[in-house]
């Protein structure tokens, strides 16, 4: 049977090219600028490499802590697309501001409040699948999402990329492409993020209550206990703290990787789009097989998957290894987070989405340090990039030994 999306899923799956926009200047263009700006300022690739994964870390630590609080606030009546509006507008002011920087200092500090508004827009919208469609068509809607994400991310992106490749052409100065670049996916993350803010509807949600914030703090307590004696839950969210951290590792990691190993630029560039175009057919094609293999079974081969990855990049040292690189990352990219978010979507009661979708994105898009932080210190006290890369490799054992676990627990 063909599969149609309703309108609101439609509008739901747009905030994802909306917002992939942004993901995809964070792995691509943004680490090569600021690498430029740590060279003027005479800072070595190692320590440039350290500084970006510690910025990122920073952000994760951020969301680790406003995430729940939050989505929690988020689940009263008529909130969450407050919260959602509002994140979403600091993100985008802030990609702005981004273009302007010339100090490597405060473009570091902006980075770090950009990119966390950004997953506190992500905390909310994850939480949104449950109201936009059933738990029947979590796996395919969810796939849909990153799937279009993906390929739309790239219509903007080629824009910014010939912008930033050439400006001498075009008779601008560099740092004028950079600003109009970030300028760019501003604006395109806002207009597609508009649908959205107009049609969504909080169909499940808590009545709103007197003393709030004290409440808030009450039932994120309520829910630590409620994952206490929901195991499998609690093994999913350990096991996907592992692997998810490893998988955004590798995402925000990737550019500023190639780049500090001194491979060209622009086959870097081009060699995360094709990351993105294999992704697209990739997440449709695992969000339909989900319909014919379990869940399980296939996120269980997408973590295995990225082991393999991480322990290639290890041995990375030639630009084509990159290549083969971006081109398995986009293979399973796609299918274990969208894959991920339904299965999670599956464990909880849906007016606490809120709540439970905070605690994940902390494990998910709000907790990769671990992998960004391991990096980074393994960097440089060996002072072997490619050691420092291959450490994530640890990330998904742990997080297959926890998802073997989670899959022999009673629900």
């Amino acid at each position: 049977m063909k599969f149609k999306m309703t309108s609101l899923e439609k509008k739901w799956v747009l905030y994802d090219v909306a917002n992939s926009a942004f993901t995809l200047l964070v792995s691509t263009i943004m680490p090569i600028y600021f690498n430029s700006l740590a060279s003027n300022a005479n800072i070595s690739e190692v320590d440039y490499l350290a500084y970006w994964g510690y910025a990122t870390s920073a952000a994760t630590l951020i969301v680790a802590f406003l995430g729940p609080v939050l989505g929690t606030f988020s689940d009263a009546k008529g909130r969450k697309i407050k919260f959602f509006m509002a994140a979403v507008l600091v993100g985008v002011i802030g990609c702005v501001f981004l273009g302007i920087m010339q100090s490597w200092l405060w473009f570091i500090l902006l980075f770090i409040i950009t990119k966390s508004a950004y997953q506190l827009s992500l905390v909310f919208y994850d939480s949104m699948l449950t109201d936009v469609t059933t738990e029947e068509r979590m796996d395919i809607v969810s796939s849909q999402g990153y799937a279009w994400g993906y390929i739309g991310s790239c219509i903007p992106f080629i824009m910014a990329l010939a912008l930033v490749l050439l400006y001498e052409q075009m008779g601008i100065s560099m740092s004028t492409a950079m600003m109009l670049a970030f300028l760019l996916i501003a604006v395109w993350w806002l207009l597609l993020s508009i649908p959205l803010f107009k049609s969504y509807k909080q169909v499940h949600y808590i009545d709103v209550e007197e003393h709030a914030a004290l409440n808030t703090w009450k039932r994120l307590g309520n829910i630590f206990n409620e994952l206490k004696e929901n195991k499998k839950a609690l093994l999913f969210l350990v096991a996907f703290f592992f692997y998810i951290d490893g998988v955004y590792t590798i995402i925000d990691m990737a550019t500023a990787y190639g780049t500090a190993l001194g491979f060209d630029t622009t086959s870097l560039l081009l060699a995360l789009l094709l990351t993105q175009v294999v992704a697209f057919p990739a997440a449709i094609a695992f969000g339909k097989l989900s319909q014919k293999v379990a869940n399980h079974k296939l996120m269980f081969v997408c973590i295995f998957a990225y082991l393999c990855i991480a322990i290639y990049a290890i041995f990375l040292v030639e630009q084509y290894q990159f290549w083969i690189l971006a081109f398995f990352v986009g293979l399973f990219q796609g299918a274990i987070q969208s894959l991920s978010r339904s299965y999670f979507g599956r464990l909880i009661p849906p007016e606490k989405s809120g709540e439970y979708f905070g605690i994940y994105d902390i494990c998910g898009k709000g907790a990769a340090f671990i992998g960004t932080f391991l990096v980074s210190t393994v960097s440089q006290f060996t002072d072997s990039m490619n050691l420092g890369v291959g450490a994530i490799a640890i990330m998904f054992v742990f997080g297959l030994f926890f998802f073997y676990k989670t899959i022999k627990t009673e629900a």
